[in-house]
């Protein structure tokens, strides 16, 4: 088996880095792809929708915590493998739900497998590579893997005027064939040496050690409230577009790739920013305008000025940033503890991916359910204002 590591990852090749970006991809494309048959689903399986992205969420939070400690003693890969079989199976499993339970059981499923994708992609490029260089380097997969919410809820809007929602997730069934099949291509980024050799018991421990850790929990804490609001859109655009603003389901996916496709802009940009500045600074400005963007949009929707365009605008600014946080906090949390990268990936993404529980949670309580934005706009304003604050906390911290 092909074992790469930091002393000779200049084999790392372009084919390499696209399977990383693809895994990478995983979340968003299992949870984009059926966001234009959200209103659909909701009147066929007869219950609150929003519960499908909070079982995903809540397999994918419980789910990294279990796999980080395995793949810090057992390499990449083989988690890896296991959990694409895994998100094959859920997928096969929703496609074949019939009730709003059954598919949320699935859903919760699925995501214990779809989690190792972005979880072990972000090892693998710490695993590899240093600091900025990693922090450039995720900056790089992020406008790779911006394709999946791009292409996802434009694909999902088209799968529906000819067949039904359950072909979907077909489709992410056979995607995850591809990839398992792809894991040939990758190599194996933590060699035996550096595996961790405790009983995972004591590997579970290290979470207790991260939590502890003021410096990692501050950049980890940063990307988790950002991402309640980023999921509060994932969630609440469906019926805020498509019921309230009666957009076309097949047009909803162009409103949400706008906001992407700014994503991948920043993700490019902050390629180059993280030559010039630090880190904290980047979070710093990056946060400050999504805090900004999110008032905004409180502000807008409250006083109903503009319409959908009072939505979409502010949206945009805020969704973007998201090139910027999840790539510099990924990178500076995992620098803080860079010998269990794994363990900190797993905890990362389970509070990062976890939040989205909270937001639709929230939206389940406090919205209609006939797609009134006010909730969605509120969650995002309030912890796009958390994230901000954690970052001035920290730059006060330093001095």
């Amino acid at each position: 088996m092909t074992v790469i590591n930091k002393e000779n990852n200049a084999n790392l090749g372009n084919l390499v880095w696209s399977i990383l970006a693809a895994l990478m991809a995983f979340t968003s494309l299992s949870t984009d792809i059926y966001l234009p048959a959200m209103p659909v689903m909701q009147e066929d399986l007869q219950g609150d929708v929003e519960l499908t992205v909070t079982g995903f969420l809540i397999g994918f939070a419980i789910a990294q915590i279990i796999w980080g400690p395995i793949s810090d003693r057992y390499g990449r890969k083989l988690p890896l493998t296991i959990g694409l079989v895994i998100f094959i199976l859920g997928s096969i499993g929703c496609a074949f739900s019939e009730t709003i339970v059954q598919i949320v059981v699935f859903r919760v499923f699925q995501a214990f497998g779809a989690c190792v994708g972005p979880m072990l992609s972000r090892a693998m490029v710490r695993d590899t590579l240093e600091r900025s260089k990693a922090a450039e380097m995720l900056s790089t997969l992020m406008i790779l893997m911006a394709l999946a919410p791009i292409i996802g809820p434009l694909l999902g809007g088209q799968i529906l005027k000819f067949s039904t929602w359950h072909s979907i997730f077909w489709l992410l069934a056979v995607i995850g064939v591809i990839m398992l099949f792809s894991l040939f291509k990758l190599p194996e980024t933590l060699p035996e040496e550096r595996r961790e050799n405790a009983s995972l018991w004591d590997a579970f421990k290290k979470y207790n050690f991260l939590i502890r850790n003021r410096r990692f929990m501050t950049y980890t804490l940063c990307v988790t409230f950002f991402y309640v609001g980023v999921y509060a859109f994932v969630a609440g655009s469906p019926l805020v577009y498509i019921k309230h603003f009666n957009v076309d389901p097949e047009n909803y996916g162009w409103l949400f790739a706008v906001n992407v496709v700014g994503i991948a802009t920043l993700s490019f940009i902050n390629r180059l920013l993280v030559r010039r500045y630090s880190l904290d600074s980047l979070l710093k400005e990056s946060t400050t305008i999504a805090m900004v963007a999110g008032i905004t949009l409180a502000t807008l929707v409250k006083l109903d000025i503009g319409g959908i365009y009072g939505v979409m605008v502010p949206v945009f600014f805020f969704f973007s940033m998201n090139g910027v946080v999840a790539a510099c906090c990924t990178a500076a949390a995992l620098d803080k503890v860079p010998e269990i990268a794994g363990a900190a990936s797993a905890l990362l993404g389970s509070l990062q991916y976890g939040s989205g529980i909270l937001s639709t949670v929230l939206l389940a309580v406090f919205s209609d359910g006939e797609g009134e934005p006010w909730t969605m706009c509120w969650i995002i304003g309030l912890f796009a204002t958390a994230a901000a604050f954690t970052m001035y906390l920290r730059k006060r911290e330093a001095h």
